[in-house]
């Protein structure tokens, strides 16, 4: 079975770089091999405005389920709101998008993958000119890291609720596990998502409905009921060895996604746009430019989280987060985007550090950078 280009996994990596290449393409051949039944999953993935180049909103727009003129953020010592444009896609946004402009292979599993042959279950082969391995992270893949987990709960309310704008971080709320917030997006005035998020040393995840609930009664929201949960475990890596081979692994497997924050859509997209732009040779200039730039990217956030799991004790990891939100708008912005300048990069860095830091433990982190 021969096709222009097949990709394993169909989560957010490979949506993206199926859309930016039809959208170069429109008559291309794409398979995507999925093992679980719909594409997707159980997810919500956001991005910041700025995220998209102008060149790619076309090929973005139909993925997007909701989006907000702003968000907000609250600490101890800091209430900030960034007009900064937010926007969500849904799992099952992506799956609709997705699954009508290529060949969805779900409940199929790969068994081998090689630069030009996937290897089924089945036992069927397909064959393609370019292959991309964009499977989720493995368990155990970044040995001694940090956790970004977290569980989410999609309400139904009984009544709107009050001025309520999405909000990314609230950690307002009692430090457990390492650095704790909620975050809010508020979908329709009769839909809001909450989920409690941690900044933790292990990946256990404990029974938190309970705790979402009362929290979503403490911020005003009439709860009717709970339409869809999800939960997730990040591996956030504090040293981790970015070198891609052929044939390509991208997404979070791949190391395309940013180490401090767990956000993969901006990295996704730019690694998208060059196989849309490069097709068929991925492995170009071009794209040693691109990794090029990740890489130094990268060694910044592992070097922030060495700071954060190795400088920091858990109880006041919401002290960094919040003297980071305090920096201005530009800086916070490129930072979620992994694009940060060697100025942005000095303001993180350099000052009074924030309470509880250790100062001597966070020079031997960077030193050793």
């Amino acid at each position: 079975m021969n096709h222009e280009m097949v990709l394993v996994g169909g989560g957010l990596q490979s949506a993206l770089i199926a859309l930016a290449t039809l959208a170069k393409r429109p008559r291309a051949r794409i398979a995507i091999v999925e093992r679980d039944a719909r594409l997707g999953g159980n997810h919500l993935w956001s991005f910041h405005e700025g995220d998209v180049p102008a060149s790619a909103r076309e090929v973005i727009a139909p993925l997007v389920a909701h989006a907000w003129d702003g968000w907000s953020v609250s600490f101890p010592g800091l209430a900030r709101s960034f007009e900064i444009p937010y926007a969500s896609i849904t799992s099952e946004r992506l799956h609709r998008v997705v699954r009508d402009r290529v060949e969805a292979l779900t409940n199929t599993t790969a068994t081998a993958i090689e630069a030009n042959t996937v290897h089924l279950s089945d036992g069927r082969a397909l064959h393609a000119d370019v292959v991309i391995d964009a499977r989720g992270p493995e368990q155990g893949s970044y040995p001694g890291c940090g956790f970004q987990k977290f569980v989410g709960l999609e309400l139904a309310l009984r009544a709107p609720p009050k001025n309520l704008r999405p909000t990314l971080m609230d950690a307002t709320v009692p430090q457990t596990d390492g650095y704790r917030f909620f975050y809010v997006l508020p979908f329709s005035p009769e839909r809001v998502l909450v989920e409690d998020t941690y900044f933790s040393n292990t990946p256990t995840l404990g029974d938190l409905d309970g705790g979402i609930l009362e929290y979503a009664s403490r911020i005003g929201l009439e709860v009717d009921r709970v339409v869809r949960r999800e939960h997730g475990v990040l591996p956030l890596p504090l040293t981790m060895q970015f070198a891609p081979t052929e044939p390509l692994v991208a997404g979070y497997r791949g190391g395309f996604f940013h180490p401090t924050t767990g956000y993969s859509f901006p990295i996704a997209l730019r690694l998208a746009l060059h196989v849309a732009d490069s097709f068929p040779h991925v492995f170009n200039d071009a794209f040693r430019t691109l990794c090029d730039r990740h890489n130094r990217q990268l060694r910044f956030a592992l070097l922030l989280n060495r700071l954060l799991f190795g400088a920091t004790p858990p109880e006041h990891r919401v002290d960094v987060m919040e003297r980071f939100h305090h920096l201005p708008e530009p800086t916070v912005r490129r930072f979620y985007a992994l694009e940060t300048t060697a100025a942005d990069r000095a303001r993180v860095v350099c000052g009074r550090p924030p309470r509880g830091v250790s100062l001597r433990a966070a020079l031997a982190q960077m030193v050793s950078a």
